[in-house]
C-alpha cells in the first residue's frame, strides 16, 4: 500500500485541482456600512448544459491514518465544498493518468477554507474528519452523466 503525505492546503499547490476560497488578501468592497468585507467571486464554476445549485451535505467524520481506495471526478461541472462550521477537513485530489487518477495528493484545511474543484478533476469523496460534517456545495444541476468512479486494486493510506 502506498502511502500518500498531508500537506497544508495553500493556493499554490491546489492550483492545478481547483480553486481555494478564503479571506485572504485585501478585501474587494467594504459593503454594508462598513460592517462587511467582501471578497469577492473567489471561484471558477464552469457547468456544461446545466446550472448552478446550492445543495447540502451532511458527511460523517473520519479519521486518520485515511485509507482511500476510490476517487471521482464530475465531466460536465466544477464541484464547490464549503464547510458550513469553523473545522478543517481533508481534501484528496489527482492529475488525470489516461482517464485515471494520477498519484493521489492530500490537503488539510485550515479553518475558515474551502475549495472548489474544477471541473473534470479526480478527487475523493468529502472528508470532514471532525463532526458534524455539514457542507453547503455548489455543483452543477442537470441531465447527463456527470459522475465517473475508479476504484483502486490497491488502497492508498493517507498519513499525517
Amino acid at each position: 500500500m502506498q502511502e500518500v503525505k498531508v500537506q497544508p492546503l495553500t493556493k499554490e499547490d491546489f492550483a492545478p485541482f481547483g480553486d481555494l476560497l478564503d479571506i485572504s488578501g485585501e478585501p474587494d468592497k467594504i459593503i454594508n456600512q462598513s460592517n462587511c468585507e467582501r471578497y469577492h467571486d473567489r471561484a471558477t464554476l464552469d457547468f456544461t448544459d446545466g446550472v448552478a445549485g446550492i445543495s447540502l451535505f451532511d458527511a460523517k467524520p473520519r479519521s486518520l491514518p485515511y485509507q482511500l481506495d476510490m476517487m471521482e471526478r464530475h465531466p460536465l461541472g466544477s464541484q464547490a465544498f464549503i464547510p458550513m462550521n469553523f473545522v478543517p477537513f481533508l481534501i484528496i485530489a489527482a492529475q488525470d493518468a489516461g482517464d485515471t487518477p494520477g498519484h493521489p495528493k492530500a490537503f488539510l484545511s485550515k479553518p475558515g477554507q474551502a475549495i472548489n474543484f474544477h471541473r473534470n478533476v479526480w478527487h475523493g469523496v468529502l472528508t470532514p474528519l471532525n463532526g458534524p460534517g455539514l457542507f453547503s456545495v455548489v455543483d452543477r444541476i442537470g441531465a447527463g452523466a456527470n459522475l465517473e468512479e475508479v476504484f483502486f486494486h490497491t488502497p492508498y493510506m493517507v498519513v499525517t
